[in-house]
């Protein structure tokens, strides 16, 4: 491992992101599919300890089967660290993000979602 260098990140092709298909008409089984996979995305990441703190629908890939992946973990922190007020999207923090609490656990993504 002392010579590795490269890496690389290989992922299923995903056509778009959620906010660039918000405006379309999509059948209530749709709409329930994709929140149930956004639930089901968090319920993974937060078993692991992990909050991503940036769930927004540009954050949200989606295929043309309807398949959804949660992306850009940039802002993700560990569930037991001291977290920051800062987080890129204002439209979807939640109220104690706003507050610049410095203690919040994975309960902010589940706001995010709606």
């Amino acid at each position: 491992l002392r010579n590795f260098h490269d890496f690389y990140l290989v992922m299923p092709f995903m056509q778009t992101d959620l906010q660039k298909i918000m405006g379309m008409e999509f059948s209530e089984d749709k709409i329930q599919y994709l929140v149930y996979q956004m639930l089901k995305g968090l319920k993974y990441i937060h078993s692991a300890g992990v909050v991503h703190r940036d769930l927004k629908p540009g954050n949200l890939a989606v295929n043309e089967d309807c398949e959804l992946k949660i992306l850009d973990f940039g802002l993700a922190r560990h569930a037991d660290a001291e977290m920051t007020g800062y987080v890129v999207t204002r439209w979807y923090r939640a109220p104690e993000v706003i507050l610049s609490w410095m203690h919040y656990n994975q309960t902010v993504d589940i706001w995010s979602v709606g």
